[in-house]
């Protein structure tokens, strides 16, 4: 059964985005099938893969409205090993269409539903807002991943995201969890981070992830180039990261699925 991720976090600038097609590729490496969903109008992830935006002929727009299948809509960009299901500007319009129809929360997940047996991990970018395109990566997720800054107001963001996860548990997806939090952007020289990490360690001990993410440059240059970090510099301590977090999401599944055989 596919894990399917929602990363989300209604902060902007945190390293969404980047953990989107950095996990998914990173994912990839390692022979898993992945779609990586982009749900926000920026198209962010979808130009970071290595597509443009504005020359695609189907986005997850035409998915969410009814105009096109996922399968019709999702494409394979020439330089990494995942599908994508693009997203541009046209999102905008899909989040004010949505208002007015049926079932407009679960919408994504039955289009999902469609291709979901071909993966094993999907997921979804998110945009920084609790919109309803949020909320329709949310009913759709059976977890969701939320990559913060360690600054103050990080921890405020937070405590709004996981009301709204436990909401929307509580109402039309039972089996949402917290998949866990990932320190991104990381400067171990600077002490409110360490302090506010630290912060983190405690309250969630077992929701942080080991791995954190480090302010990297090399990083920051790779979706200029619409290439995910591992096919632009290896050996990056970027690169090295996020794939310590693939294998770090995959034993806890691995752990995860163990002991629901047990």
């Amino acid at each position: 059964m596919s894990m399917i991720i929602a990363i989300a976090n209604q902060k902007g600038g945190v390293g969404k985005t980047t953990t989107c097609i950095n996990l998914a590729a990173s994912l990839s490496a390692t022979k898993r099938r992945v779609l990586l969903v982009d749900m926000d109008p920026q198209g962010n992830a979808t130009m970071g893969s290595g597509v443009e935006k504005n020359q695609v002929n189907l986005t997850s727009c035409d998915v969410l409205l009814g105009e096109a299948s996922i399968e019709d809509a999702m494409l394979r960009p020439e330089n990494v090993d995942y599908d994508v299901l693009p997203a541009n500007g046209d999102l905008t319009a899909a989040e004010v269409a949505l208002i007015e129809m049926q079932e407009r929360e679960s919408r994504l997940r039955t289009a999902i539903a469609q291709v979901q047996d071909r993966y094993d991990y999907i997921l979804v970018d998110c945009p920084p807002s609790l919109n309803m395109l949020t909320i329709n990566a949310l009913v759709a997720a059976r977890s969701v991943m939320i990559p913060m800054q360690c600054e103050y107001y990080a921890l405020e963001g937070l405590s709004a995201l996981l009301n709204t996860v436990e909401k929307i548990k509580q109402t039309v997806n039972p089996e949402l969890k917290v998949e866990g939090l990932l320190r991104t952007m990381f400067d171990p020289r600077n002490n409110l981070a360490n302090d506010v990490s630290g912060q983190l360690l405690v309250h969630f001990p077992d929701q942080v992830y080991r791995t954190v993410i480090p302010r990297n440059v090399r990083l920051a240059e790779a979706p200029s180039h619409g290439l995910p970090v591992i096919n632009y510099d290896r050996a990056s301590s970027g690169a090295v990261a996020y794939l310590a977090l693939a294998g770090e999401l995959l034993r806890r599944h691995e752990k995860t699925a163990a002991v629901a055989h047990a």
